[in-house]
This record gives structure tokens, sequence and C-alpha cells, in this order.
């Protein structure tokens, strides 16, 4: 009698490609999110999907990215879930009532967040990605991290091109003193 093992050899396989990746699509999900109870639930769905798909998934050098666009999909999709309690509490707040208010008149590069090196500046900048808020957070990420334009963001969640740039803004401005803080940004 000849004994098959390709079940159990697919599995560890599966168990292999996901603690490769594991990292890079908890921590995508997580400053989206900003919560990492939240980024574990959308990592563990993403793995979901991606064990329904392994055997096609396995061959394709796209797979990282393939992972990365679900997680980003995924942590999109739970917060426009509860958008609309997000919105209720964001916009009681005064400082973001318009979307067209002043800018402040301090000068913040594009480059805030390029060439992040180490783990630990890694860590660090994504402790202050989230202690920003959501509207804020969220469009950065997309920017920085995702290397979507300020049009697709727009589209993406759903509000006009300068609430995006706005918010880009206001987001990289609230981050200049923790990463001035933290030493990163002279």
């Amino acid at each position: 009698m000849q004994t098959t093992s390709t079940g159990s050899d697919q599995s560890a396989e599966f168990t292999e490609f996901m603690r490769a990746h594991q990292d890079m699509v908890f921590s995508t999900a997580a400053r989206l999110t900003g919560s990492d109870a939240q980024a574990q639930d959308i990592a563990q769905e993403v793995f979901i999907k991606a064990y329904g798909i392994f055997p096609q998934l396995r061959l394709q050098p796209s797979a990282p990215g393939w992972l990365k666009t679900v997680a980003t999909n995924l942590a999109l999709n739970h917060l426009s879930r509860y958008r609309k309690r997000w919105r209720l509490f964001s916009e009681m707040r005064a400082d973001d009532a318009g979307e067209s208010g002043p800018e402040p008149d301090v000068p913040v590069p594009d480059t805030l967040l390029e060439n992040l090196g180490s783990e630990q500046r890694r860590a660090v900048v994504d402790a202050a990605l989230q202690r920003l808020p959501e509207h804020q957070r969220v469009p950065l990420v997309l920017y920085h991290f995702e290397d979507l334009s300020y049009q697709e963001i727009s589209e993406r969640l759903h509000v006009t091109l300068a609430k995006v740039k706005i918010d880009i803004r206001r987001a990289r401005l609230a981050l200049l003193p923790m990463l001035q803080s933290a030493g990163m940004v002279p």
C-alpha cells in the first residue's frame, strides 16, 4: 500500500509561506487600522483566502504583492464598515470641520517618511502612525506605504481630492514632532 503525504506536505509548505509573509501582512493592516487586534483579524482573513488558492499562489513570484493587496483591501473594507461611527466623532472636532481650511505654514517635505532603514525606525514610525486619527493615518499610509496617488486615495476612500491632500499634510505635520523627538528628523 502506497501512502501519500501531499496533504501534509502542502500544509507544511503553507505554514512556511505564511511565516515568511505574516509580518508584512500584519504591518500593512496595522498601519491602516491603527489597531493590532484588528490587524490580527485581517491577517488571519488574508491567510484564509491565501490557503484557498494556495496551489496556484505558491508558485507565483507576485504572491507577496497579492497578499499585500488583499490586506490593504480588507483593512479598507473594515474601515469603511465603521466609517459612519468614525465620521460622527472625527467631524465633531473643530480642527477638521472644513476641507479647505487654512493650511498651517510649516514646511513638511513629501519625503518625511522615506528611507526607513532599521526595524527600530519602523517601530517608531508605526507607533507614531497609531497616534494619528484614522482620517489622517489612512491616506498617509496609502500614499507613503502603498504608493497610491492622491487621486487613487480619493477614489478608494470616497472623499474629495482636497480632503486627501489636507489630511496627508496634517498627518505629516502631526508626525513631525513625534519623529523629531525620536531623533529621526532634524
